[in-house]
């Protein structure tokens, strides 16, 4: 198999005081319809040589607490499938989506007897 090369692309609009006013993201595989704005991202680069991660975390300045508190809840659930796929760790994959469910009730995101 050939390899080929994907690019991912963040464009990111700033204030007079730097502050995110749009974040848009372009990826070259699957994204047919050109860029699409998104209210806030994360993005996290392991240095396994450093044992170091680096990372953005941005989000746009009329973004509100609601939904970051949204945001947070489902990229925990998302980091829960995220390790389960690259560890198959079942157990602690499953103690990641129990801390984030406990996360989500305590803010009301989810009902009390979600599991």
């Amino acid at each position: 198999m050939m390899s080929r090369t994907a690019e991912i692309k963040l464009t990111v609009d700033l204030d007079n005081d730097n502050l995110p006013t749009r974040i848009e993201w372009y990826a070259s595989e699957g994204q047919e319809n050109g860029p699409a704005t998104c209210q806030s991202m994360m993005l996290s680069l392991w240095d396994s040589e450093k044992k170091t991660t680096a990372a953005i975390d941005l989000w746009i300045k009329d973004t509100t607490v609601e939904d970051m508190n949204l945001y947070f809840y489902q990229v925990i659930q998302k980091m829960a499938d995220t390790y389960l796929r690259a560890t198959k760790n079942a157990d602690m994959a499953k103690s990641i989506r129990e801390f984030g469910d406990g996360f989500g009730k305590t803010l009301g995101l989810v009902g009390r007897d979600a599991a």
